[in-house]
């Protein structure tokens, strides 16, 4: 039997594929490559790195809670009510993705700096929110709530419409039917949807330095002391960078072994 033959089309998405996965892999590959063993572990002596992994944990885990409980109520009001209002905030939801990073900071300072339209009102009352812990979660929701919304709306616009009559028939409440069915039907978009906020988040730079500052233990987070590690040590930057990326790499595959668990047989809605 002969080998199937490549055509000039065959051959042109493998040439693209394979030159495309290589500028994306090198760079990754670069980094575990060019660093020895002893160089990664002195920068996991680096004293940047518990405070920026620690407080990284902590307020990436915080923002993502906050997406992902405001972001579903949000993405279901928008997937199951068409028309003008849910095009447009749909449209406000998208937003944060396409304007820079530093203008989101720059934005978000204006909005909640002691000088800004809601943060003078807040200071006032005696809550200072820029250069402070909750701004790096607010800078980290700001720019990683996209990534979850869009997914949400996708996911809950596929759920069969049938079966949310048949619950509310039932008598369960307008909330119980969007807990009891349609989460559930929608959990594997929402769970990809949570990966892709939750790596936004962790990588996120330019706002937070310019909202909530680059203070060691307080709003330096793991971009920011690599950022840090720059300036003095080449080496332990790039091995901060290492631990991140790993890190990264590891939840990821948890969250996407997760949804590929979730999508058990039966439990796509029929109209999908």
């Amino acid at each position: 039997m002969k080998p199937p033959r490549i055509d000039a089309w065959g051959s042109a998405q493998l040439l693209a594929s394979a030159l495309l996965g290589a500028f994306l892999l090198l760079p990754v590959v670069g980094l575990f490559a060019t660093l020895s063993w002893n160089d990664f572990l002195g920068g996991l002596r680096d004293p940047l790195l518990l405070p920026a992994l620690r407080l990284s944990l902590v307020t990436t885990s915080s923002s993502l809670a906050l997406v992902v409980v405001l972001g579903s109520l949000f993405a279901w009001r928008v997937a199951r009510n068409p028309g003008r209002v849910s095009r447009w905030l749909e449209a406000i939801a998208q937003l944060p993705a396409v304007i820079p990073p530093a203008v989101a900071g720059v934005g978000l300072l204006l909005a909640f700096g002691r000088r800004g339209l809601l943060g003078a009102w807040l200071d006032r009352h005696g809550l200072a929110l820029a250069f402070t812990t909750p701004a790096v979660v607010l800078a980290e929701a700001f720019v990683s709530a996209p990534f979850f919304v869009q997914a949400a709306i996708a996911a809950f616009r596929r759920v069969d419409e049938n079966l949310l009559v048949v619950a509310r028939t039932l008598g369960a409440s307008r909330f119980r039917t969007f807990l009891r069915v349609g989460v559930p039907l929608a959990a594997p978009g929402l769970v990809a949807g949570a990966a892709m906020s939750w790596a936004r988040a962790v990588g996120e730079f330019g706002a937070t330095l310019l909202f909530a500052g680059n203070l060691t233990g307080r709003t330096q987070t793991m971009p920011l002391a690599v950022y840090t590690a720059m300036e003095s040590d080449l080496r332990a930057a790039q091995a901060l960078s290492v631990i991140l990326v790993a890190i990264a790499f590891a939840f990821l595959f948890v969250l996407r072994r997760v949804a590929a668990g979730a999508a058990l047989p039966g439990t796509e809605p029929r109209g999908a």
